[in-house]
């Protein structure tokens, strides 16, 4: 298990599709579900794709701001690419599970207004940030701006 730690940079629901993500300063997350307020957190428990986590060195490095590559939540968090699928992480008071990487689709260009989509999304490609789903929430479940990041237990290698 990793001992680095990070911090929650910033929090976005997207109320509806084909909508601006929202910044909000705290959200709560619905286990088994996502996030309340944001559309994926309709999904239901199966759902690999309930929240997005982003490491904001992605953001930095394309010249965006938090939000824009449509993640719920961005995170100083620089391990967060090399976790592997089952790898739990504690932030705030919730434990989300990784699912996987997000795969860049040439869509999120298209919403940037990118020139060049497919350039854009080859960008994108290890660094799209991990989906996640929620497994255990502790109080009200409430995720803020300024929470701490850290891997709980990682996956089991695949050797």
């Amino acid at each position: 298990m990793t001992d680095a730690t990070g911090h929650v940079l910033s929090i976005h629901l997207l109320r509806a599709q084909r909508t601006t993500p929202q910044p909000v300063d705290e959200a709560k997350a619905l286990l088994g579900r996502g996030l309340e307020g944001d559309v994926h957190g309709k999904k239901r428990s199966g759902d690999h794709r309930q929240v997005l986590i982003l490491d904001a060195a992605t953001i930095r490095h394309l010249g965006l701001r938090p939000g824009e590559l449509r993640e719920q939540i961005t995170v100083e968090f620089p391990p967060l690419e090399q976790l592997a699928a089952g790898t739990r992480i504690r932030i705030g008071a919730v434990t989300f599970e990784v699912s996987g990487p997000c795969e860049p689709c040439t869509h999120i260009g298209e919403v940037l207004g990118k020139d060049d989509r497919v350039a854009f999304q080859q960008a994108l490609v290890g660094r799209r940030g991990q989906l996640a789903r929620v497994v255990a929430v502790d109080g009200d479940g409430t995720i803020r701006v300024g929470d701490a990041v850290a891997a709980v237990s990682m996956a089991a290698s695949a050797d």
